[in-house]
């Protein structure tokens, strides 16, 4: 009995207290505190909605307060748009009485869609502040937004409601041809550094074209997009060496969300890819952010894929991913992938000079660098592998074998590192990794000596000369100028920088 009386007691708090529609306030007297006195929202391209961002609210006084009025100072023709404490208000713009208990606080969640005429003309911001209160007791948060104009391309939207689409194989995907007479782009084959271009879905150069990147272009993929080369289809990237941090003559290939949360995080597009006949690709100063597959290269028709001076970061599988291709590399700098940073699969023709491969991701399931010649479930199954050459490299990261070597006999399989820098911490008696007593195919190795990286974490795998890689390269193999335009100095140092002081 005491058992259900007390339930009857605890019930009966419960429905008196759902009777309560409200608490006793007072009016708010302005002295309401932020967490913060200015919401910058970032980067946005035009038209193309913002993340949300979070204002805190506090009430430091002893009295629960109502706020006769929270509301954008553009009112309903604000680009902005707010929940107060989960409310919607009027469409998002005007809250009215909002209830704040004393020694308690709310959230107010903001974001922005925006044209670019709806900026400032001198500096492309778009600008509103928050007004809590009028009269006296104003109090105001300012809102500020770079807004982007930009150049789209998409799939075109046909009358039946579908998407157009591209064939790959088999299947079909979301995807356009880029066409060099677009009546609304002009020339989509040229890709300028005017503006920077937001693609949706595959953009796909067409057979017997070149789509070329000049110096300083920017190109942002959304989410399950990327660029695919066809059959005697040609890419050319053509940037060169930069003068300051912001990579300002440097052609980049990211994500489209702009907001620093996002500048490492992995998988946010597809690929660049180079399918099967592609041909003469030529890579220059590009740098690769954020993708799946940063460059997927297939069996390409016999003319070398040159890839020089390039930097692929937080790949979600693969910096590389090659399969029968053929490659030569310079300057190349690959960190951070799910699954190996450098992957030169089913056989193929490789040859990397003063690389930088490094694997940062702490669960990768592979290495920075992996080399085979089959395929599973393929016909056939092997492919030769005629040369798999590296010279003043450096492979490391944080797996404790950064270099993993495949093979089966039916086909090919010719591999040799000449003055490299390898992390490889198991001692292991299988030929194919006898470092030190292995002529053939190894030539003054380095193992486990640590280049000492500046920062892997932000991607900056310079090196000063404390490292491991200092001085330690062949003059043999040597290219002449760094990833960064500075002249070697002999002997040179491995990898694709040439040591300098670091910045403070």
């Amino acid at each position: 009995m005491r058992s259900i009386s007390f339930l009857l007691f605890i019930g009966l708090l419960i429905a008196l207290g759902s009777c309560r529609s409200d608490f006793e306030t007072v009016a708010s007297t302005g002295n309401l505190a932020f967490s913060k006195d200015t919401i910058y929202l970032d980067t946005v391209f035009k038209n193309i909605g913002s993340s949300t961002y979070r204002l805190k609210v506090y009430n430091h006084g002893k009295n629960d307060i109502s706020i006769p009025t929270i509301k954008l100072g553009k009112g309903l023709n604000s680009k902005y748009r707010m929940t107060v404490d989960g409310l919607q208000g009027t469409k998002g713009k005007i809250f009215n009485n909002v209830a704040l208990l004393a020694k308690d606080s709310i959230y107010i969640f903001i974001e922005t869609t925006a044209d670019i005429t709806d900026a400032n003309p001198t500096d492309f911001l778009y600008t509103d502040q928050i007004e809590f209160d009028g009269g006296s007791n104003l109090q105001t948060v300012e809102l500020v937004t770079l807004i982007q104009d930009a150049v789209f391309l998409y799939p075109k939207r046909f009358a039946d409601g579908t998407t157009e689409t591209l064939p790959i194989g088999d299947q079909k995907i979301e995807g356009f041809y880029l066409d060099e007479n677009d009546p609304v782009n002009g020339n989509e084959l040229l890709f300028t550094n005017q503006k920077p271009y937001v693609i949706y879905g595959y953009a796909a150069v067409p057979s017997g074209k070149i789509a070329v990147f000049e110096a300083g272009t920017r190109v942002h993929f959304h989410a399950n997009s990327g660029l695919i080369v066809a059959n005697n289809a040609s890419i050319n990237v053509n940037g060169t060496a930069s003068t300051t941090d912001g990579l300002e003559k440097e052609v980049i290939f990211e994500g489209d969300r702009l907001e620093p949360e996002y500048s490492d995080v992995p998988g946010q597009w597809g690929t660049i890819w180079l399918t099967d006949g592609s041909t003469n690709n030529t890579i220059n100063h590009l740098t690769v952010k954020n993708a799946t597959i940063g460059l997927l290269i297939q069996n390409n028709d016999g003319t070398t894929v040159s890839i020089k001076n390039t930097q692929i970061y937080d790949s979600s599988n693969y910096g590389i991913l090659a399969q029968t291709a053929k490659i030569e590399g310079e300057n190349m700098v690959i960190n951070s992938a799910g699954l190996a940073s450098l992957s030169c699969s089913y056989g193929g023709d490789y040859k990397f000079t003063h690389c930088t491969l490094n694997n940062n991701w702490n669960s990768s399931s592979q290495a920075a660098v992996s080399v085979n010649n089959y395929s599973i479930g393929a016909i056939p199954e092997v492919k030769d592998l005629t040369q798999a050459t590296f010279n003043n490299c450096i492979i490391y990261g944080s797996y404790p074998n950064e270099l993993v070597l495949s093979k089966k006999t039916a086909a090919a399989f010719e591999y040799q590192f000449n003055n490299c820098l390898i992390k490889f911490d198991s001692a292991t008696t299988n030929p194919d990794y006898q470092f030190q007593t292995d002529p053939v195919h190894y030539n003054a190795i380095l193992l486990n000596e640590s280049p000492k990286f500046y920062n892997v974490s932000q991607n900056k795998l310079n090196i000063d000369d404390t490292s491991g890689a200092f001085a330690k390269g062949n003059s043999a193999y040597l290219i002449p100028i760094d990833i960064l335009g500075n002249t070697r100095t002999l002997p040179p140092d491995l990898g694709a920088y040439s040591n300098r002081p670091f910045a403070n």
